[in-house]
């Protein structure tokens, strides 16, 4: 398959959780500092061209859970894919399978990092978002029927957009769908040295039921460096 190199990268607690107050403290942040340099700092450890969340975390980081301003009344647009700025050479990639992220721009500011938005989208997703989306010059791609084509999104990724390595960054669902579907070529962990024991907050991985299965994988470690604050950069292969 003709499909960008995949890393997974993320930040979590000493108990796996991603998300929750430990961020706030003062390993917590150092953590988070470590996290961006490792990937979008002066000079980055990876040399990506974008990089891939879930609605969720898209709504919890940018969006903001907004309502799209659809126009159901919306003359009907061309189908298939909409590409938008193809040489933008960063872009953020969002899985919204039912078109529910209420953008308001085709960029968005990461710290010091921005990036052309392209929406991943499902057949399913209706004439009014697509309409919005084009309305805001915000690129998107169809893959799948009613769920996510990983394969399918990876390769048009590459084709349409350049992406040669893509940034996989959570949620923890997401996550694990990629791995699951074997579309996750390594593991890019940055461990802070805190924890707060949140119950309900989400893991680094996290099977769902019609999603992805919790069927066990192996990975084969690669570098396990120290970090200021007391972090441990961690990096393994994925076993296939």
């Amino acid at each position: 398959m003709n499909r960008p190199y995949v890393f997974c990268h993320m930040m979590c607690a000493l108990d796996g959780k991603i998300m929750g107050g430990y961020m706030g403290t003062p390993q917590g942040r150092a953590a988070g500092d470590a996290f961006y340099d490792i990937a979008f700092g002066k000079e980055p450890f990876y040399h990506h061209q974008g990089w891939l969340s879930g609605r969720v975390t898209t709504d919890d980081n940018f969006t903001f859970y907004r309502k799209p301003d659809l126009d159901e009344d919306a003359p009907v647009v061309p189908a298939g894919d909409f590409i938008a700025q193809p040489d933008f050479g960063m872009f953020y990639v969002s899985v919204d399978p039912h078109g529910k992220l209420g953008w308001k721009s085709s960029t968005l500011r990461y710290v010091d990092t921005t990036a052309h938005v392209v929406e991943v989208l499902t057949e399913r997703v209706g004439n009014a978002y697509r309409a919005f989306l084009r309305k805001l010059g915000i690129s998107y791609i169809i893959a799948g029927e009613t769920e996510l084509d990983h394969g399918l999104a990876l390769s048009k990724l590459k084709e349409e957009f350049n992406i040669e390595t893509l940034m996989l960054g959570g949620g923890g669902v997401l996550n694990w769908s990629f791995l699951q579907a074997g579309m996750c070529d390594e593991i890019s962990i940055v461990l802070a040295a805190a924890a707060d024991g949140g119950p309900d907050t989400p893991p680094v991985f996290r099977a769902a039921e019609g999603i992805s299965e919790s069927k066990a994988l192996g990975f084969t470690p690669k570098e396990a460096k120290a970090m200021d604050g007391g972090a441990v950069w961690l990096r393994y292969g994925v076993n296939r």
